[in-house]
């Protein structure tokens, strides 16, 4: 089975090209259906899973993709050095890890990330454990490597004498981060770094934000606008963009790669028919308006690494 043709990808750095929106088993039901639950996605068209050695999964990643009949050149794979249950660990440990992380998989991944820059001990190892991907990447043992979680003193730390740059740094990413990331996507920009998101429906998952914010009711009306324009132009036959599609299409149309967890075979069924639907369903300034509105407010579900050390901006969290 082949990846579908409407699949859309981001081109990345080192001159691959990644799949733009993802389905992720680090997080609830996905984590611990990750066999039965990528096979769900796969069937539902996304060709890109999101895993990592710290949600001890990465066997039941591999399995997915014999389970699913589907060959591994087909299905672009993400994966990330995490240390045994997220313990850190000194820069001469990391290529053994990573070479079972490998083994586990059972191929090496189409993009492999340091998972945190506290993965490593001591800190100031960073650059000897980026040194290593580097290495493996020379060797052919890797393809694409990058990172996650890094604020902008760890992306200036291993850029300093980095031989491959990242592709990728894999954040919370979503409207209410923006004005927090600035100086993170600021570097991106610079060097070429493709954002990737998790969490990117943070704003809208109740037991996450409990309000919405004020971007609740901009998706609402935008899902509304695309409805009501856009019915048998494009969206699948009975398929109606809601909040959720809206925010999932303005992540990806932003140049983002997109993951979302989901361990329930009807969402994630969902979530394949929006990673299907077309750039520009959303027009120029509604794009600006999410943005707009996103940077009033601050509000992140995993605060431990990329506010450590990194101020927040004095703003509401949008949940009154």
């Amino acid at each position: 089975m082949s990846a579908p043709q409407s699949q859309i990808t981001i081109d990345l750095l080192d001159g691959s090209k990644a799949v733009a929106f993802a389905w992720g088993n680090g997080s609830g039901n996905a984590k611990k259906t990750a066999l039965d639950s990528g096979k769900a996605a796969l069937a539902a068209g996304i060709r890109h899973i999101d895993t990592a050695q710290g949600y001890e999964n990465e066997i039941a990643t591999g399995e997915t993709l014999t389970a699913a009949g589907i060959d591994k050149k087909d299905v672009f794979i993400t994966s990330k050095i995490s240390g045994v249950k997220f313990e850190s660990m000194p820069a001469s440990e990391v290529r053994q890890n990573i070479e079972n992380s490998i083994k586990d998989l059972g191929f090496s991944p189409d993009l492999y990330l340091i998972h945190n820059p506290f993965v490593i001990e001591p800190y100031s190892d960073l650059p000897a454990a980026w040194k290593v991907l580097e290495d493996l990447k020379d060797e052919g043992k890797l393809k694409s490597i990058g990172v996650s979680n890094f604020r902008p003193q760890d992306l200036e730390l291993i850029l300093k004498d980095a031989k491959h740059k990242p592709v990728v740094n894999q954040v919370e990413f979503h409207p209410y981060v923006l004005a927090h990331l600035q100086p993170v996507l600021d570097i991106h920009k610079k060097h070429g770094i493709v954002t990737a998101a998790y969490g990117p429906l943070t704003p809208l998952l109740g037991h996450r934000h409990p309000t919405g914010g004020p971007i609740k009711p901009v998706l609402a009306r935008i899902a509304q606008r695309i409805n009501s324009e856009e019915a048998g132009k494009g969206l699948p036959s009975g398929f109606e963009v809601d909040e959720i599609a809206v925010l999932l299409l303005w992540t990806r149309d932003s140049g983002v790669i997109t993951i979302s967890a989901s361990g329930n075979r009807d969402n994630i069924k969902r979530l394949g028919q929006i990673a299907g639907l077309p750039k520009g369903l959303l027009k120029s300034e509604e794009m600006a308006e999410i943005e707009k509105v996103g940077k009033g407010v601050h509000f992140r579900r995993y605060t431990e690494h990329m506010e450590q050390d990194f101020p927040v901006p004095n703003l509401p969290d949008g949940t009154q």
